[in-house]
């Protein structure tokens, strides 16, 4: 076995708590900016003092509705700036957060309330209070729905901070400084893709320990002037709430964007210095600025551009392990097109933009590379929910593309002899609510077995190659793994989503989405129908299809190979079922529904 560690860079009492970096910032500047809200064309400053007088008042409420130390409360909402204020308060008044999707169905929000036992639920609006509401009615449950954004009913902010005003300041603390690091803070719940949704138990160590720690791992990111960050992703997954807690360690400014409409508008008037964001995002944005140049007339300026910061981001890796860096010919290919074409991509994110994480899939090193020639350096990360998501990632001066980095402070990786990845350490979670089945399965003493499978390389980063229950065994018994072949698939330009295919069969197959934009740029440019559904079957779109499928096939052995492949004729959604929040492919659902189109590449 393979093992890598990283020790703990900051140590914190036993007796503390997440709300103590509020509380400790606080004291230090409390006049400075925490928060950003979006008004109408910009955005208006919150100030720690400002938050923190906000979180005590909502707090109050909860204790004075009979919220006590260790109760639940459940957050159902899109990424806003609310989230966080309850998220907090939930943590002061002593109680555990509860966070649901917004996309969840009426039977996984009665699920999750019933097993969490919350009584309280915070919603967006009214019209999340009607989904709950009918959602907990076939169960009988009761409980108290509080929005968020007013708009018409009751449950009112107003209405809860009302509620608290016989609560003083000694009875707040008492509550807040309940909870120590062994506490839990929330229960966060998988997605359910194989059952019920499991309750992951993640504790206020977990996320505390993670805040300070990654403030001194990653100082390049978060400790200079003016740093700040637009949050996205779903505060419902642990990824962007152990990312909000760093920020609010490092004292990091935060906006909050809730609509896929708003991101780039949001991105170009915020202006973050950093960003937290999934691989998807970087193949749109890639794809984006392809098609603008090539609208253009600019396809083949493009091309050399992106070619040149690959091969410069490249020779960065290659001097990094005592090879050549780039060359002087290459270099001055790089300081023409930072002059000329570069800005245009980091304008995408606002201008400011230096770095980025990148978690929940895998990224493609092809973009990783050209992100980082194009002045964006994207850090690949790694982890799960039950890990308080992430356990790897690469560092600034360490960053080694294609990797997802070195164990985070406080936590240590283990290859197992099947090449399973093994976590323990700071950031793994207490436990499955009330499923000790799940846990014995789970644990093998401190390690937690992640289902994914890697390797270690001697100086300690982790390379993930696949997830156990994924890998595909064809008829003739070889081993694949489909995601690196999926990875290279949708490099393609018009490749929204690939699927591998192959269990039990005599060859290795493919299921393809059409990017609906893309499709309809290219389209214009070859003369082919921009619809997805009479595209699929076009000779010509098929033909460009194959050069993406030639290309992963060139990456290994002829037996691993693709030999067909059908186009659907809609895309994955959120929607559909096919894709968590967090825009990770749900296999198993995809493959069941399309069992059809499946067959059919079989049949001779």
């Amino acid at each position: 076995m393979r093992e890598s560690a990283t020790d703990l860079l900051v140590h914190l009492p036993e007796k503390s708590n997440i709300t103590d970096i509020l509380v400790g910032l606080h004291a230090k500047t409390p006049n400075h900016p925490l928060f950003s809200l979006k008004n109408g064309t910009g955005w208006k400053n919150v100030t720690a003092d400002e938050f923190l007088t906000q979180v005590s008042e909502l707090a109050k409420g909860l204790i004075g509705l009979g919220v006590r130390p260790g109760d639940s409360v459940a957050v159902m909402s899109k990424t806003c700036y609310e989230w966080t204020l309850v998220d907090l308060a939930v943590w002061f008044a002593g109680a555990v957060t509860v966070p649901i999707y917004e996309t969840s169905s009426p039977s996984q929000v009665e699920w999750i309330i019933q097993d969490s036992g919350a009584a309280h639920v915070f919603v967006e609006d009214a019209r999340k209070a009607a989904v709950v509401s009918a959602a907990v009615a076939s169960g009988d449950l009761d409980i108290a729905l509080w929005q968020m954004k007013a708009d018409g009913g009751e449950g009112t902010f107003e209405e809860l901070i009302a509620a608290g005003a016989s609560v003083d300041d000694d009875r707040l603390e008492t509550a807040r400084t309940t909870a120590n690091l062994e506490s839990v803070a929330s229960m966060v719940y998988t997605s359910g893709t194989t059952g019920r949704p499991k309750g992951c138990e993640i504790t206020h160590g977990n996320f505390a320990l993670f805040g300070v720690n990654i403030v001194e791992f990653l100082p390049e990111m978060l400790k200079h002037k003016d740093v700040s960050t637009l949050m996205f992703l779903p505060l419902a997954h642990v990824l962007a709430r152990a990312v909000q807690v760093g920020c609010l360690a490092a004292g990091v400014r935060v906006g909050h964007s809730g609509s896929a409409a708003d991101l780039m508008g949001d991105l170009k008037s915020f202006q973050p210095t950093f960003l937290l964001a999934v691989p998807r995002i970087f193949e749109k944005i890639y794809a984006g600025a392809q098609q603008s140049a090539e609208a253009a007339g600019k396809g083949k300026l493009f091309t050399a551009a992106a070619d040149t910061a690959v091969a410069y981001s490249t020779a960065l890796d290659a001097a990094a392990r005592g090879g050549k860096g780039p060359s002087l010919a290459l270099k001055a290919r790089h300081k023409f097109f930072d002059k000329t074409l570069y800005p245009k991509v980091r304008n995408v994110f606002g201008g400011k933009l230096t770095h980025a994480i990148s978690g929940a899939s895998a990224l493609s090193p092809q973009l990783a590379h050209f992100f980082r020639g194009a002045g964006v350096m994207v850090l690949e990360g790694y982890g799960l929910t039950e890990t308080t998501a992430p356990a790897t990632v690469n560092t600034v001066p360490l960053a080694r593309v294609g990797s997802v980095g070195l164990a985070l402070p406080g936590s240590r990786i283990r290859i197992a002899d099947d090449g399973e990845v093994l976590i323990a350490g700071a950031g793994v979670f207490k436990g499955y609510h009330n499923n000790p089945e799940a846990n014995a399965a789970a644990f093998s003493g401190e390690w937690f077995h992640s289902g994914d499978t890697g390797s270690l390389d001697d100086d300690g980063f982790l390379t993930i190659t696949g997830r156990k229950k994924d890998i595909l065994v064809t008829a003739g018994g070889k081993n694949i793994a489909p995601g690196p072949m999926e990875e290279k698939i949708r490099e393609h330009r018009l490749v929204s989503q690939a699927i591998v295919v192959g269990e039990g069969r005599p060859f290795v197959s493919a299921l393809l989405t059409l990017d609906d934009e893309a499709l309809a740029a290219w389209g214009r440019e070859n003369g082919v129908s921009a619809v997805a559904a009479t595209a699929a079957d076009d000779p010509r779109v098929r033909a460009s299809l194959q050069e993406a499928v030639d290309a992963a096939n060139a990456t290994v052995s002829q037996a691993e190979q693709i030999r067909k492949f059908t186009v659907l004729p809609q895309d994955f959604s959120l929607e559909s079922g096919h894709l968590t929040a967090t825009l990770k492919l749900r296999r198993n659902a995809v493959i069941a529904d399309y069992s059809a189109e499946v067959e059919k590449l079989y049949q001779k």
